[in-house]
């Protein structure tokens, strides 16, 4: 009788984790990497990440399902504010490719996506498919 109190314990913990994880997918959430280094500022620069304009780089791979879903939603989000003064630009970089820039801005899982303002801040950290109308929002008091 107590196994299957400590299995029920133990499956509720399981449940109220991946839960919460799941709630958090998509979320863009403000950034809070330490401060930028030189090597980030040249592996960024790189990237295409130059401070010249606002930026979304996505992280992704030939074997990440979800990453085409992050492809459709930047691409969506960046063309409807190209008219913008100061249009955003949309970055993918394969993670496979490109494991120093990854380690550098902590990317722990596929697909991340980050948010760049025109100085090349990081603005926003996104872990997962963002939902356009959040990236948006975001990304829109950047591009003015």
């Amino acid at each position: 009788m107590i196994e299957i109190v400590i299995l029920a314990a133990v499956i509720a913990a399981a449940v109220a984790v991946g839960v919460y994880l799941s709630r958090r997918q998509g979320q863009v959430r403000p950034a809070t990497l330490d401060p930028e280094t030189e090597q980030r500022a040249r592996l960024l620069d790189a990237a295409g990440v130059t401070g010249q304009a606002p930026a979304v780089l996505h992280f992704s791979a030939d074997w990440c399902g979800p990453c085409d879903a992050v492809r459709r939603v930047v691409a969506g989000v960046t063309a409807d504010l190209s008219e913008s003064p100061n249009a955003p630009r949309d970055i993918e970089i394969d993670i496979d490719a490109d494991p120093a820039l990854a380690r550098e801005l902590n990317v722990l899982s596929l697909p991340t996506t980050f948010v760049f303002d025109a100085e090349g801040k990081e603005r926003f950290r996104i872990s997962g498919v963002p939902k356009a109308g959040d990236l948006r929002t975001a990304l829109e008091p950047l591009t003015v």
